[in-house]
């Protein structure tokens, strides 16, 4: 058996309780994290379950979706679970929650109100850190394939003839 698998067979109801988090995550032992509804889980390589639950809860209050589940900002912000991204992952949530105990007298996911994390992150958008997860969120979310259908983007037409075989003409109020 596993130390993992031992830590989470050992696991009480109030230590499962006081590991979730403003995302509805449950912090399970040193490396993982779950979705309170069960639909996403991640190991964790070299960030810590709080803190990688800080930046799903970024990445979802900077894009805004609420018809896109929390797996896909999951898979969106995993890249920068690595031991080179490491130590600038924690920097910059270590930054985001100074300023949201600033403003708002909790750590940045403890803050409930989506309102108020806005705030948070507006007072530090021209922060490098800010940028550097605003910009990986572009492609790291919209260029997820299983995302396109929620937007209603069928992808690519170059390989099926294009788009003017393929719904360009569909709108009946133009002429």
């Amino acid at each position: 058996m596993s130390t993992q698998t031992k830590s989470l067979r050992t696991l009480t109801r109030r230590e499962l309780l006081k590991g979730t988090t403003a995302l509805g995550a449950f912090v399970l032992g040193a490396s993982y994290i779950a979705g309170a509804d069960g639909a996403w889980a991640a190991e964790l390589e070299a960030l810590k379950p709080e803190s990688f639950a800080t930046l799903v809860q970024m990445a979802r209050d900077i894009y805004p979706h609420d018809r896109v589940a929390d797996e896909f900002y999951v898979a969106a912000v995993k890249g920068y679970d690595t031991a080179d991204n490491a130590e600038g992952i924690k920097a910059g949530i270590a930054a985001l929650n100074a300023s949201a105990n600033e403003m708002k007298g909790a750590d940045y996911a403890a803050v409930g109100w989506e309102r108020d994390r806005v705030d948070v992150l507006r007072s530090m958008e021209d922060d490098p850190f800010f940028q550097r997860i605003r910009g990986g969120l572009v492609t790291g979310l919209y260029n997820q394939k299983a995302v396109w259908p929620i937007f209603g983007y069928e992808g690519e037409s170059f390989s099926k003839g294009g788009y003017i075989n393929r719904g360009f003409d569909d709108i009946s109020w133009i002429g």
